[in-house]
């Protein structure tokens, strides 16, 4: 460990949907203060190498991570991988075929827009601003809201969301997936630690409980842009009752039509202990989970 100080957890690079190259990332987390981050790219470990390098550079500590997308109860669940093994052929070879899955949605989401009178192409969408899809990289919802926003079909990003992009919205469409349980798993037997991502967004805290039962992921995201203090409070309880490490994290995206996708870095953060417990995938201790800022 190089200093004592606040992690954020939870943040997005150009390998997956975000606006910021990796390297870009950690000279931001350095900029405000951190003493270190994780880069949680969807589906991918592409920009894993370019993180740790420039954390190196720039003194920060750095947790390799992936933030895996599952599907549980009829919803979306995603599933934050730390600390394993990002050179792991296995975990690589399955994360690619998750790839292909968020292939498959995009052309269906882009098939559903065309018979709602929506024009963009994937082509488009690849293009991501005029930096292409590189190698192991992958786009998403937000790269096709850029697109409807820049087109004139929404306002901004949230309005994009909205309408057409977000679960249960006009052109939302979601294939098979694995499960969380699977997820967790793949997670462990790369080496890592899984942690349930955002509960808050799942609005059924019922299903919460069914996939930290089944799954059994060694932690959970507590704060969250996301999750109001109502939130925050029920989690830290839920924590407590399932002896699970609580994370936290920013799940920044960048910086779209002006506007700060998720959260800022460094304003969901977690405190040395926190991390520490994280990198050894110990379960906490009451003391350590009310270690977070």
């Amino acid at each position: 460990m190089r200093h004592e100080g606040i992690y954020d957890l939870h943040m997005h690079s150009t390998s997956s949907d975000g606006m910021n190259t990796p390297a870009e990332l950690a000279e931001l987390a350095a900029e405000r203060g951190l003493a270190g981050f994780a880069l949680t790219d969807h589906d991918t470990v592409a920009g894993v190498p370019e993180a740790a390098a420039a954390a190196e550079r720039s003194g920060l500590d750095f947790a390799p991570g992936v933030e895996i997308s599952t599907r549980a109860g009829g919803k979306d669940i995603h599933m934050l991988g730390y600390f394993f093994d990002p050179s792991d052929g296995k975990f690589r070879e399955r994360l690619a075929g998750l790839r292909g899955v968020r292939d498959l949605r995009n052309d269906l989401i882009l098939e559903r827009l065309r018979e709602l009178g929506v024009e963009i192409t994937l082509e488009e969408v690849k293009d991501r601003g005029g930096r292409p899809l590189g190698p192991g990289e992958s786009v998403g919802r937000p790269h096709m809201a850029d697109v409807l926003v820049r087109k004139g079909y929404a306002d901004d990003l949230r309005d994009a969301f909205d309408k057409y992009l977000a679960e249960g919205a006009a052109a939302y469409v979601s294939p098979p997936r694995i499960t969380p349980r699977e997820a967790a798993d793949w997670i462990r037997e790369a080496g890592g630690v899984p942690v349930l991502a955002h509960p808050g967004l799942y609005g059924d805290d019922a299903l919460v409980r069914e996939v930290l039962d089944d799954a059994k992921p060694a932690g959970i995201e507590v704060r969250h842009p996301d999750h109001s203090p109502e939130d925050e409070a029920r989690y830290r309880l839920l924590a407590e009752e399932y002896g699970l490490l609580t994370t936290a994290g920013s799940d920044y995206h960048g910086v779209r039509q002006g506007k700060v996708f998720h959260g800022e870095i460094g304003k969901y953060t977690v405190e040395t202990p926190s991390f520490i417990t994280l990198r050894s995938g110990c379960f906490p201790s009451e003391s350590q989970s009310r270690s977070e800022r």
